[in-house]
């Protein structure tokens, strides 16, 4: 019986330009995004401006965390305690949080086949609840029909924030992730398309809003020392009234991050031909449904989705040993009891009005979750699919 034997959690090393420029930064002292000479760009500044060029986005902002970047995005936003935002019931933990940490009051919207938001559900929502703020997670790296996304907030004027924590480098009809919206998050945390541990990018066109999140990120009144940012104009009254909930990035994670930055489309042809093969695995098999991804969606495939739809819990939870016993690690998003990173919305429990929300519960009961590092081979990813589909079919 054939074994797979690689780690499912460890990922590439840091580039060598990225180690060599995180040595200088280290062997310099100055780790701090403000402490640089006069005009001089920190590496921080540096990557702040790159992304900024990739994706084609006036204003960037280099945070500690994707959670943090989320956070500060609803406070900049205009977010207040008490109003209503709606997101996906299908996503991970710190979305969720994000709104609590804001005050605000989460309006949880079903998972549709695709894994994407329930678009029928969400213009639902959105004449019912009365809310103004839209926080849309592109889970797992799944794209919803953008175009019918944007028509909803234009028809109910919804303030819409992207979780792109899964979606850098990905686009929908040649549009990059995260260019849709007012504002966007990305993570640079380990598991994700670039790799500093810990980090976050927060994106926006509106001159308010970057001038906000910069105060909220911890400046004081350094402001001017950033390159990706509105005019000093943009701050004259945002500086008395934003405060400092500091979350800056440090030089030395910016370091590590620009290289790999600078390779990110070739991660992700890289991320989607493990995810073909994986794919076409799935798809020899009648008990394995994995969704057909839309012509207009550019997905990066740094994860894989497919559900057991005949399957019992107790069947799934078979399924999940047999495979670990072979060395092929799974998640389940269905499991009532949250494990690891994954949890169902019904645990988030701090929600005051928790929703029934039957359809996401059937979609998420027999929902299976792959990480697929770019430490395995084509090859591995065949092997896994082998033994995947062996398990299941057995």
């Amino acid at each position: 019986m054939k074994q797979f034997t690689k780690s499912f959690t460890q990922q590439e090393s840091i580039p060598e330009a990225g180690i060599e420029a995180a040595v200088e930064v280290m062997r310099s002292g100055r780790l701090h995004r403000y402490n640089t000479l006069p005009d001089e760009k920190s590496e921080t500044d540096l990557l702040e401006l790159e992304f900024a060029e990739y994706q084609g986005v006036p204003y960037v902002l280099a945070c500690s965390s994707g959670g943090y970047a989320l956070h500060i995005a609803m406070r900049a936003a205009g977010v207040k305690a008490g109003d209503k935002v709606l997101c996906n019931a299908f996503t991970l933990a710190p979305v969720p949080g994000a709104i609590h940490n804001s005050g605000a009051v989460p309006v949880l919207v079903d998972v549709a086949e695709d894994y994407c938001i329930d678009l029928d559900d969400l213009e639902r929502k959105a004449a019912e609840s009365g809310a103004k703020y839209f926080m849309l997670s592109h889970m797992r790296g799944h794209l919803a029909d953008m175009d019918r996304i944007m028509a909803i907030c234009e028809r109910y004027g919804l303030f819409l924030i992207e979780d792109c924590a899964h979606t850098m480098g990905a686009t929908w009809n040649g549009r990059k992730s995260g260019t849709f919206g007012d504002v966007a998050c990305f993570s640079m945390q380990t598991y994700k398309h670039i790799n500093s541990g810990e980090g976050g990018f927060l994106t926006t066109r509106h001159p308010n809003v970057m001038a906000r999140a910069i105060m909220h990120s911890g400046s004081y009144m350094l402001f001017e020392r950033h390159f990706a940012a509105p005019p000093t104009e943009a701050f004259e009254q945002i500086r008395y009234e934003t405060p400092n909930y500091s979350g800056r990035m440090d030089n030395l994670r910016a370091a590590i991050l620009r290289p790999q930055l600078a390779d990110l489309d070739t991660q992700c042809e890289r991320w989607n031909a493990r995810y073909r093969i994986l794919e076409a695995a799935f798809n020899s098999s009648d008990k394995i449904r994995i969704p057909a991804r839309p012509e207009k969606e550019g997905f990066v495939a740094s994860s894989i989705q497919f559900s057991l739809p005949n399957f019992s819990a107790e069947q799934i939870q078979d399924v999940l040993k047999r495979c670990g016993e072979r060395g092929v690690i799974l998640k389940w998003f269905g499991d009532d009891v949250p494990r690891d990173y994954t949890s169902r919305y019904d645990s988030w429990r701090y929600i005051e009005e928790m929703p029934q929300l039957p359809k996401t519960e059937k979609v998420l009961s027999t929902l299976l979750d792959m990480r697929i590092p770019l430490t395995f081979t084509e090859e591995d990813c065949a092997l896994i699919g082998e033994i995947i589909v062996e398990v299941v079919d057995s």
